[in-house]
């Protein structure tokens, strides 16, 4: 990996802010992400679908899946892999942890 391509932890939201086992959506720079609480831990995404476009944090969330608003395509938080269409690309994720009692995702510097 080269030096340009470090990644780093930034806090964007505190773990109390979030609503229960749902998405808050975050803003950290110009990136506007979806952080999902989940009963497995938290969770990053991009928050645009990169089907549609539609907010994914006006979508229905169960569990590990967040449903597109437009297309109800559905995608599992954990990876970002596609479960129904027509959602068939990946979404963006990221890795993400709860340090302090703050919601970290990594993203490139």
């Amino acid at each position: 990996m080269s030096k340009n391509m470090k990644h780093r932890w930034h806090d964007v939201i505190e773990l109390t802010a979030l609503e229960n086992n749902w998405v808050t959506r975050v803003e950290l720079g110009s990136r506007k992400l979806a952080i999902y609480d989940t009963p497995s831990g938290v969770y990053a995404s991009l928050a645009l679908c990169n089907h549609g476009g539609a907010d994914l944090c006006d979508g229905y969330f169960d569990g590990h899946v967040i449903e597109c608003p437009l297309h109800q395509g559905a995608f599992d938080v954990r990876d970002g892999k596609p479960v129904s269409a027509p959602a068939t690309r990946p979404m963006r994720t990221f890795e993400s942890r709860v340090e302090n009692g703050m919601v970290q995702v990594k993203l490139k510097a």
